[in-house]
């Protein structure tokens, strides 16, 4: 069923500021995730502390507030900020009477219900299912049962003592290593692919950065403009996480030069550890690239905690040392002026072409420093090689000449070496 077509469900978040962090940035990002979920903030409740409560996360008197504001609004869901263990889950519940969905359960939530291709629905299912493996016997588990498929009415209320719990447990990783398995098989083929595009010698370029940044967007103004296809848009839409599933498309110049280029799922402050392994396949694409291009809200105000946030997802998969560019996007609902360059650094907007065409020129600056301008003569009677290099390089001028035809051709270092044969100065 289509979520939006659902009410939107009312819910209370409560997050805890001990100091470390943004804390008003992530409590206006948990917000957006609620939203992203098909919830509506009732109410919202903070706390100053030193530290977390061991028990119940937050101070006595907060639950006691929590626990107020679920009997007066008929609340029944508290939204926490923060990853919660299971015995602060389970004491809260008791003492509010209400559910309590956590930070790190909630982007589950969103992933699971965004989720299209089997790739990531296996990658969602193993992140929830290891979430899930600590907080056995908690209300919580009704909920990722019924997302993952469990079954069997779930495992919570099984049975008393240990050994129902470690029969649970054994089950559970039983689970993630058949979900494993079958995610192995996947992504040795996608390995394949990628391989195989890699033989063909093209550069790669990979769009990173936060969800809802407009990496899709810049996609498809860039498939539209200069795609091999313009019908394999990718999917776009105004709301987080709406990309999960990397996409690769083949962009051809005017001049001959080709490159591929991805866009590959969005980062969030606080993104589960568990749902960055389950995506490490996917975030490959990024990782093998000759070329990032960190596509960043501009007009949003936290815009340089969405970057850190970037950056630090990028180094947790271990891509280090490749290029980037940084593209500010959005600048039309700015008053900033774009297209306008510094260095590596763009402000543009995905939806102007003459900022898709200035990002297009930063992308051949870093992807095509290989090519050299050579002068061939290429004999009348290897017309051949004449129709192939037409067709694959950009030649910049040709004359005839009594010996054959003479071309100035841009080529890569390593297509200059196959045909230095024919190399004239």
């Amino acid at each position: 069923m289509d979520e939006t077509a659902i009410a939107p469900k009312e819910v209370i978040i409560a997050g805890l500021n001990t100091g470390a962090g943004n804390f008003e940035y992530s409590m206006e990002e948990l917000a957006n995730l609620v939203a992203a979920n098909n919830m509506i903030v009732k109410e919202e409740v903070r706390q100053k502390l030193e530290r977390p409560h061991p028990g119940t996360y937050f101070g006595k008197g907060k639950i006691t507030e929590l626990a107020e504001i679920v009997a007066s609004e008929n609340v029944d869901t508290i939204v926490t900020n923060d990853e919660l263990t299971a015995s602060q889950i389970r004491n809260i519940e008791s003492a509010t009477k209400a559910s309590v969905l956590d930070r790190t359960a909630l982007i589950l939530d969103i992933f699971a219900n965004r989720a299209q291709t089997r790739e990531a629905k296996l990658q969602v299912q193993i992140a929830q299912l290891q979430y899930q493996l600590p907080r056995l016997h908690t209300s919580v588990n009704q909920r990722l049962d019924q997302q993952t498929g469990a079954g069997g009415g779930g495992f919570t209320n099984r049975g008393a003592g240990e050994t129902q719990q470690e029969m649970d447990r054994r089950t559970i990783n039983n689970q993630i290593k058949h979900l494993k398995g079958e995610l192995t098989d996947i992504t040795k083929a996608a390995d394949t692919q990628r391989t195989q595009r890699e033989k063909n010698g093209l550069p790669t370029v990979a769009l990173v950065g936060y969800t809802n940044a407009g990496k899709s967007t810049t996609m498809n103004g860039l498939v539209r403009k200069y795609g091999l296809n313009e019908d394999k848009q990718v999917f776009e839409k105004n709301m987080l996480f709406a990309t999960l599933d990397t996409s690769v498309r083949q962009i051809n110049l005017p001049d001959q030069k080709q490159f591929l280029l991805s866009d590959t799922v969005g980062f969030v402050s606080k993104l589960p550890h568990g749902l960055v392994e389950a995506f490490r396949s996917t975030l490959a694409e990024a990782a093998n690239a000759d070329l990032l291009i960190q596509v960043v809200d501009y007009s949003d105000p936290n815009s340089e905690k969405m970057m850190e946030t970037t950056n630090e997802a990028l180094k947790a998969i271990g891509v280090t040392d490749i290029p980037m560019i940084v593209a500010f996007n959005k600048a039309d609902k700015t008053e900033a002026k774009y297209p306008s360059r510094e260095g590596m650094q763009l402000v543009y907007s995905a939806r102007d072409d003459a900022s898709l065409d200035e990002l297009i020129t930063m992308i051949r600056e870093q992807v095509f420093k290989n090519y050299q301008t050579v002068t061939l003569l290429i004999p009348f009677d290897q017309g051949n090689i004449l129709n192939f290099l037409n067709e694959k390089a950009h030649i910049l001028e040709t004359e005839y000449v009594a010996e054959g035809t003479k071309i100035t051709v841009e080529l890569t270092d390593e297509s200059a070496q196959r045909f230095e044969k024919y190399r004239v100065n």
